[in-house]
């Protein structure tokens, strides 16, 4: 007796629908990827779904779209557009290496900048309290500790200043990059057809 999993109504019918999108993003896919071999374009991930109106991140993380990628994408190399993509591939990856530290770092910064101000909240509350009920020396101690949690706000503020300004450049280089990459492409398939 074999048995049935029974998916309840809506269940069925959210999972039903999302088949049926990514079967039409798989026939999109297909769809431009048959396009680009006509006009014996350059297959690239972001050509394909661009033309197929796709995420990149759907061609990368479905594995039949990524297969039908890959293999299009190897069809069409040559050994010197395997070099070629080799170093865009190299210069891509650094630069989203550095932009993905930066923003991990600047994810650090904020989370150290946010536990200092409640640590300084803190010692504030306190300090009124010990106003209340403790001498000078006490007072004293305190508000030297609470001045050098301040100047070290400053310090993590700076640095935080500091890792946007490198995130941004580096977002900045990576999109050069991509636009420096795409002339290089196109120049090749200039240069494929002379």
């Amino acid at each position: 007796m074999v048995t049935v999993d029974v998916v309840p109504g809506p269940t069925a019918a959210a999972i039903a629908a999302r088949r049926r999108q990514t079967e039409e993003k798989l026939t999109r896919v297909a769809s431009a990827i048959s396009q680009l071999r006509r006009e014996r374009g350059r297959p690239t991930v972001r050509g394909i779904a661009q033309r197929a109106c796709v995420s990149a991140t759907f061609l990368y993380e479905n594995t039949e779209a990524r297969a039908l990628v890959a293999n299009a994408v190897t069809d069409s190399r040559s050994r010197h557009d395997r070099q070629a993509q080799q170093q865009h591939d190299q210069i891509e990856a650094t630069w989203r290496e550095r932009a993905l530290n930066a923003e991990a770092e600047l994810g650090r910064t904020q989370k150290e900048v946010l536990s200092q101000r409640r640590r300084i909240g803190e010692l504030m509350g306190q300090i009124r309290d010990f106003d209340q009920m403790v001498p000078g020396e006490s007072l004293q101690s305190l508000t030297t500790e609470n001045t050098t949690l301040k100047h070290r706000v400053h310090q993590l503020t700076r640095e935080h200043r500091t890792l946007q300004e490198r995130l941004e450049g580096a977002r900045s280089n990576l999109r050069f990059a991509d636009k420096r990459i795409a002339a290089l492409e196109a120049d090749l398939l200039e240069a494929r057809h002379c």
